[in-house]
């Protein structure tokens, strides 16, 4: 019996990505074929190096469409290794065809450098494949089955972020939030709104909070389970979060600190409004760990549970 295969991007060369990837494998039975998108020769130093036994096949793209894909097995379409930035790209490049051709809906990312891969072209990775694939509404969702929070800027400059706050932009994110839930977890979520300004209070005239953000609040109330805008120094508190499945945030470290600080490595990086679903661990390569064989295997864990549900 053939099932729909998960992609894999190792991602950069030197990370920690292959360590956690067979400790996965070893601790976590997964039904989907793993498809990985690499270099063999590195891949195959690699499995040396962490003395993992499994069979990876190679398989040759121009076969791959009539190819049958069963589960436990891993699979390996090679690209080959040259310049760092050019050989990521090529790796993308193999996967988003893949994707758009139909053979499957599901991809997972390995920790990228930003700075030089993206080469200040795109905020993050988030923004590069929406871009590829013409979608102009999306967003990131840290994702944890007990809480989870969407940033309405992501890698933004803190002095261009309250120029980025707008109703259209709030209202995007909290629609595509609540459409990913119902979608691919089967419930309509309960969702927090955070203010922008230290209590959702400012010495200005002009209050994000009162302006923007709660008339977009309220506009959506009768269609979307949304409250606020809260004070983002107490909406974390454990009787607070707890009524909420997501806190959408106006910054990235207004709402990944504390979700970091909640659950460390366990959780995922998930693009909500994608054709299809892209999925990474929420860690980066940590260049300074690899090869130490330390590293926590539980964000990729989760990202491969999440796919193999789906």
């Amino acid at each position: 019996m053939s099932f729909s295969p998960i992609l894999i991007i190792p991602g950069e060369k030197k990370s920690i990505f292959f360590e956690i990837f067979f400790k996965s494998l070893k601790s976590k039975f997964f039904k989907s074929p793993l498809i990985l998108i690499c270099d063999k020769k590195s891949l195959n130093k690699e499995v040396k190096k962490y003395k993992f036994n499994k069979h990876i096949e190679q398989v040759e793209l121009n076969e791959i469409y009539s190819k049958k894909f069963y589960k436990k097995k891993i699979y390996v379409i090679h690209v080959k290794d040259q310049n760092s930035n050019i050989y990521i790209h090529n790796c993308f490049k193999i996967a988003f065809e893949l994707i758009k051709k139909g053979l499957t809906r599901k991809m997972i990312n390995g920790p990228i450098n930003k700075t030089k891969t993206l080469n200040k072209k795109y905020l993050g990775m988030t923004e590069f494949i929406a871009k590829h694939f013409k979608q102009n509404k999306f967003a990131m969702l840290i994702y944890n089955k007990k809480l989870s929070v969407c940033p309405v800027t992501t890698h933004l400059p803190i002095k261009l972020v309250a120029k980025k706050i707008t109703k259209k932009e709030i209202k995007e994110k909290i629609t595509l939030v609540n459409d990913f839930y119902k979608k691919y977890l089967g419930f309509k979520p309960r969702i927090a709104v955070i203010g922008l300004n230290p209590h959702c209070e400012s010495i200005l005239k002009f209050n994000e909070d009162n302006k923007i953000i709660y008339p977009t609040i309220r506009s959506l109330k009768n269609k979307i389970n949304v409250k606020g805008p809260f004070p983002a120094d107490t909406i974390f508190l454990k009787n607070n979060r707890k009524k909420f499945d997501t806190i959408i945030g106006m910054y990235h470290d207004q709402v990944l600190t504390p979700i970091k600080t909640i659950f460390e490595y366990d959780a995922i990086n998930i693009t909500m409004g994608l054709p299809f679903l892209r999925v990474t661990p929420d860690h980066g390569p940590n260049e300074k760990m690899v090869g130490k064989n330390i590293s926590n295997p539980i964000s990729l864990i989760r990202s491969l549970e999440f796919l193999d549900k789906k």
